[in-house]
């Protein structure tokens, strides 16, 4: 099965869920300059940010990073995550089940 979508006719913001019901849960971020996610955890998913346009500080546990356009970072959602935009900004996140570890 093939679906396609096209991210700017997404309704929601901050969040907008591309393929509701479906596994990766995948979702298009929308922020204003200065708007943050509070922080928040995601328990057993490994992410995926790709930030489309704009820049963000993402804040990972006790450390910070600054991504801009193209930028692709992975991350356990584990941890306390809380973005901030520095200029209005569009990130689509994958969020995947952690694999069980024998």
């Amino acid at each position: 099965m093939t679906e396609i979508v096209h991210l700017p006719d997404l309704d929601g913001t901050p969040h907008a869920n591309v393929f509701p019901e479906s596994e990766p849960k995948t979702v298009r971020l929308t922020l204003e300059a200065d708007e943050r996610i509070a922080p928040h955890d995601h328990p057993g998913r490994s992410i995926v940010l790709h930030v489309l346009d704009g820049a963000l500080e993402l804040e990972l546990g006790d450390e910070t990073h600054a991504l801009e356009r193209g930028d692709v970072a992975r991350f356990d959602g584990d941890q306390d995550i809380s973005p901030l935009a520095t200029e209005p900004s569009t990130a689509l996140l994958v969020l995947a089940p952690t694999p069980d570890e024998e």
